[in-house]
């Protein structure tokens, strides 16, 4: 019997828990094979498509109130468990107590227990059945007994990692190391493991990079087969790779990229049309010409799904042969590129689409800055080369503004918030931490590739072409309704109940908000409200851009959908994709887009995290001081306060609050005083001052201002008044114990 066979057979004969013994006879196990078949059943168990229960008993997930799913613990020492048989039936809660032996990241068999209150279910764990990470990162402790001990980084480990001297690689206390567990933690005593290497100090230059990386499983080097294939590649375009390419050299073709760019992967041309209409090039690095199905380089980033960029440096998805090398269009150099060329009229309506296999040489590489000088007029706008650059960027922003009201026309939704920019001096020590700038330039670039992306999205769909997309479904009308609770105390609202709501709707209340105290606060809740866009098979539309078909087509250096849409496309192109290899797409591309949306999830956690991290050990030094912020989340246990500079983000939390008793209004995005009726809300600017930097949790304690002030001055009034209120004590008579007189003894109390 086949592992399938026996799968199908199991789903009758488990209708219950049963013994090894029990299901021998159900389903009439030859005497002859019973030794094989336990050894299957093992093996089912073990990778977790059955359950090994208590009193060694079998079960298939979801039957008899079990279920396995991945353990995500939370800080605070109790887990969520999501069941993999039904998703949508929501997380099992797990209490600390029934946590037993297993860690975050485990993949667990959890029986579900009567739910408790209204709305959690509760469950306890009764079998790991595949453990997380081995390998994770930690700080070297040492106890009162000498002992060495690991305390994991990532804080929802909740055990730390005792580490016998012979494998402690000398760490001193204080040192970042990688740990490996080798032995797992069971009721009576917890993990042991050994130290892989010890990384440094947490203050030195780029030990927070790499312990980021460590922790989250990203590797910097690549394997040795992708980095010969990438050297292999060479540096240069040959003379026979350009033929039968559709040749762009001779136009005026630029790049614009940050100040900072590592890698400049997409080039663009605009030519004015008779009748004020206009033609846009959009050259995308062809990196699929080097990069083959199958190859070690395609199976590297295949596992890597993106690259991930930290302020101190890129780790790229391809080695820098080809990231920062021959896939990457530098000017005055021939590059290989797969080109979208649209015509549009002279509203910004696409009229005709084509698509190249082609070959640039970029005349120039400009930079957001000095784009948006030229356009802007300022006098530091820089000169270029060629005169033919500035009347074409003065077309390109004519264009960009068509592009612009057209998309707003549809009812796309543009969040302009800005993110933390990180400034290093020389030595790698963070210099100062202010919010991105964006500009026309910014702009005007994204309105581009977000067109060329929806022409790539909208040839594949009607050929019917097997293919990535990226979606942005529509929100939770539960979430939708208490979001539209919460603007309705600002005096706004959607117009649009949660099920009708449509991306004009928040667009609309964008403009609205524009330019107020409760932009931000609205804004960053709105986001919240939305859910998050991935990558699918099923063309589900984006809801954000308010397009009904859209993929990511203008950067396969650096995200591994784009690159197979690179080679969907030359498919596409040399002819109809069918018979065999459309079944074969249709069953390869679903993994691929679930890897992929993963991937880009581990990416945006791991730079979320690092970035809070050096923002954290920024503010070391800064305690006690005063700065302004904004309100810019409300809990139940405090304020989120974002401050304007430097930008980072702290929390006020609501014991600091203690000139009154302050209840959470959740309805309201507020807390409110009992007794003073004081609220505060979100989007409130605030002076906070800096009480102390938690390290160890990477969080910001702020306390507010006006309360630490009030309350240290209403100390000192009452100091002052007990002063001039008091009158001296008169002074006690010493107490003389009376001794008891010769021979009694003192009656006993």
């Amino acid at each position: 019997m086949t592992r399938d066979e026996l799968l199908h057979a199991l789903q009758s004969a488990l209708a219950r828990p049963a013994s090894a013994r029990e299901l021998q006879q159900r389903l009439q196990v030859p005497r002859e094979e019973r030794v094989s078949f336990r050894r299957h059943l093992h093996a089912l168990a073990a990778e977790g498509a059955i359950l090994a229960l208590r009193g060694h008993r079998y079960a298939l997930p979801g039957a008899a109130d079990h279920v396995a799913g991945l353990l995500q613990m939370h800080p605070d020492g109790y887990g969520f468990v999501t069941p993999e048989h039904d998703p949508a039936s929501g997380d099992l809660y797990i209490p600390r107590s029934q946590l037993h032996e297993a860690l975050h990241g485990d993949r667990v068999a959890v029986r579900q227990a009567s739910p408790r209150g209204e709305r959690r279910r509760e469950g306890r764990i009764v079998r790991v059945i595949e453990r997380g990470a081995a390998r994770m990162v930690g700080q070297v402790e040492i106890d009162a007994a000498g002992r060495v001990q690991v305390v994991p980084f990532d804080r929802r480990m909740r055990d730390r990692i005792v580490v016998p001297p012979a494998e402690s690689r000398d760490a001193a206390p204080g040192d970042m190391v990688e740990v490996e567990i080798t032995r797992w933690p069971t009721a009576t005593r917890g993990p042991v493991g050994r130290v892989v290497e010890v990384l440094g100090q947490p203050d030195s230059p780029g030990v927070d990079t790499t312990v980021i990386l460590r922790r989250h499983g990203i590797a910097e080097a690549h394997s040795p087969g992708a980095a010969a294939e990438a050297r292999f590649a060479g540096a240069e375009v040959r003379p026979q790779e350009c033929e039968g390419r559709t040749d762009f050299r001779g136009s005026l073709t630029v790049t614009i990229d940050g100040d900072d760019a590592r890698d400049f992967d997409d080039a663009v041309s605009v030519v004015g049309r008779d009748g004020g209409g206009y033609q846009l090039s959009v050259h995308i690095a062809d990196v699929a010409h080097y990069v083959k199905a199958g190859s070690a380089l395609d199976e590297d980033a295949r596992d890597r799904g993106t690259s991930v960029y930290f302020p101190d440096r890129a780790v790229h998805m391809f080695p820098a042969e080809l990231a920062t090398g021959v896939c990457s269009l530098k000017p005055g150099v021939d590059r290989l590129v797969q080109s979208c060329v649209i015509d549009l009229d002279a509203r910004g309506e696409p009229v005709r689409c084509a698509f190249h296999d082609g070959v640039i040489r970029s005349r120039a590489r400009l930079t957001y800055a000095g784009v948006n000088a030229v356009l802007t007029g300022r006098p530091n706008a820089p000169a270029f080369a060629d005169p033919a650059i500035v009347p074409m960027l003065r077309q390109m922003h004519a264009l960009f503004e068509r592009l612009r009201d057209r998309r707003r026309r549809r009812g796309s939704i543009d969040f302009d918030l800005p993110e933390a920019e990180i400034r290093l001096d020389e030595e790698g020590q963070i210099e100062a931490i202010t919010a991105s700038e964006r500009n026309d330039a910014h702009r005007l670039i994204e309105e581009f590739m977000l067109l060329a992306n929806e022409a790539v999205a909208t040839a594949l769909e009607q050929r019917g072409v097997p293919a990535i997309y990226r979606i942005h479904e529509a929100p939770d009308p539960m979430k939708v309704d208490v979001f539209e609770a919460f603007i309705t105390t600002l005096g706004y609202t959607l117009g649009a109940a949660g099920g009708a709501v449509r991306p004009r709707h928040f667009q609309q209340l964008v403009d609205r908000v524009s330019g107020t105290a409760v932009e931000r606060p609205v804004a960053f809740l709105m986001l919240r409200t939305m859910q998050q866009a991935r990558y699918d098979t099923s063309n589900a539309g984006h809801f954000g851009l308010a397009m009904p078909v859209y993929t990511h087509f203008t950067s396969p250096i650096r995200r591994y959908p784009d690159l197979v849409v690179h080679r969907l496309l030359r498919e596409l192109r040399a002819g109809a994709v069918g018979g065999p290899r459309r079944d074969a797409l249709e069953a390869e591309l679903p993994a691929v887009a679930q890897h992929a949306s993963q991937r880009e999830r581990r990416a945006a956690e791991a730079e979320r995290e690092l970035v809070q991290w050096k923002k954290v050990r920024f503010m070391a030094d800064k305690v006690g001081e005063e700065f302004d912020g904004y309100v810019t989340g409300v809990s139940a246990f405090g304020l989120f306060v974002e401050l304007v500079d430097p930008f980072v983000e702290g929390l006020v939390h609501l014991s600091t609050l203690a000139d009154d008793e302050y209840r959470f209004l959740e309805s309201a995005h507020a807390i409110h005083g009992v007794r003073s009726r004081r609220v505060y809300r979100l989007g409130d600017r605030v002076r906070v001052r800096v009480l102390r930097v938690d390290a160890d949790r990477r969080l910001l304690d702020l306390g507010l201002a006006e309360q630490i002030d009030a309350m240290r001055d209403g100390t000192a009034r009452r100091r002052r008044a007990a002063g001039r209120t008091a009158r001296p004590a008169p002074e006690r008579r010493r107490h003389t114990p009376r001794q008891p007189r010769r021979g009694r003894t003192r009656r006993r109390r």
